[in-house]
């Protein structure tokens, strides 16, 4: 063997066993960088399963305290509320999401009163709540969303899930200008330590519509593929991520949200290196649906699918990560 051979790097040394390969994991993935979506409609009941997206279902209000008890058990310590409405509670202008009683303000109390440790994010956006669909009010002509006819209703309704008792605000709506508008409504009514976690890169996708089934809006729109081309981003762009991202840090967000995540993983990481925000990825219900499917085919294994997939989302850069996986991977932490 010759001098040169002897000097030869053996990455393998570092792989040789378990021990020696945790000593120098690059990058862990843990329960406390996770959020955990939940869905809640009115009444009571059995929680109603998604069928398109196993394992998920529409919690009760009456029993949304049994699901966050279950989570903050296994160490989850944050979740993402999301309202499910039926149809005679929807208008063109989501007059729903105002009032003081709404569904998703009745369930913020609940869980802060319950668990007043949880961090609650709360979606900011109005497509639960229009009968067509949108996430803002659309214009006089009918054939697009009004930005800042909708950036001011986003502004009351930030204020009153603060006042409810939400961590974050999470505007998903994707209209210009309102991270500034709706930080500038909070601190003017006494609400400067609600933070915002701001949708900042939230691209048009294929990949919502278990979502859309779960909430409500596939139906209300009759198409879970309603074209929101005009507000969200092109999935072809990445440059035009920084820009949005820029905008929001500069109007005050708190933390910067990639949408989806697991096909944007380069977003996530462009972002990572340009800003000094926390990072936040969502693995969207279409992402979460696909793994499931394969997996019942036998096509993957599915929970090495789903690790590996939260994993690569936490290497791009993300320091937080919305799943509806984050249940079961705290149960396997646990």
């Amino acid at each position: 063997m010759t001098e040169s051979d002897e000097r030869l790097r053996r990455p393998r040394r570092l792989r040789r066993t378990p021990a020696i390969r945790a000593l120098v994991e690059e990058t862990q993935l843990r329960v406390d960088n996770l959020v955990m979506p939940l869905f809640v409609r009115e009444g009571d009941g059995e929680p109603e399963p998604v069928d398109s997206m196993p394992g998920q279902v529409r919690w009760p209000l009456s029993r949304l305290g049994e699901a966050v008890d279950e989570l903050t058990a296994l160490g989850l310590r944050a979740i993402a509320l999301f309202p499910v409405l039926e149809p005679e509670s929807k208008d063109p202008v989501g007059s729903e999401a105002l009032r003081d009683e709404s569904l998703i303000l009745r369930a913020v109390r609940a869980v802060r009163e319950r668990k007043p440790e949880v961090v609650i994010f709360a979606d900011i956006a109005l497509d639960p709540y229009t009968d067509h669909g949108h996430d803002g009010v659309l214009t006089e002509a009918g054939d697009d969303v009004d930005n800042d006819a909708t950036v001011a209703i986003l502004c009351r309704m930030a204020v009153i899930h603060a006042r409810a008792g939400v961590d974050f605000v999470a505007p998903s709506d994707m209209m210009d200008g309102r991270i500034g508008a709706i930080r500038r409504a909070l601190d003017a009514s006494g609400y400067s330590g609600t933070g915002i976690l701001s949708y900042s890169a939230k691209y048009a996708s294929a990949f919502y519509g278990p979502f859309r089934d779960a909430v409500g809006t596939a139906r209300a729109a009759g198409t879970r593929l309603l074209d929101k081309k005009t507000y969200q981003m092109n999935p072809a762009n990445r440059r035009e991520a920084v820009v949005e991202t820029g905008l929001d840090e500069a109007e005050g967000a708190d933390i910067l949200m990639v949408k989806p995540a697991g096909p944007y993983l380069d977003v996530i990481r462009e972002l990572r290196a340009r800003t000094p925000l926390p990072v936040a990825a969502y693995q969207v219900s279409g992402e979460y649906a696909q793994i499931h499917a394969a997996g019942r085919l036998g096509w993957l294994d599915l929970e090495a699918v789903r690790d590996e997939s939260l994993l690569s989302i936490k290497r791009a850069g993300a320091d937080l990560i919305f799943t509806y996986f984050a249940k079961d991977i705290a149960a396997k932490a646990g």
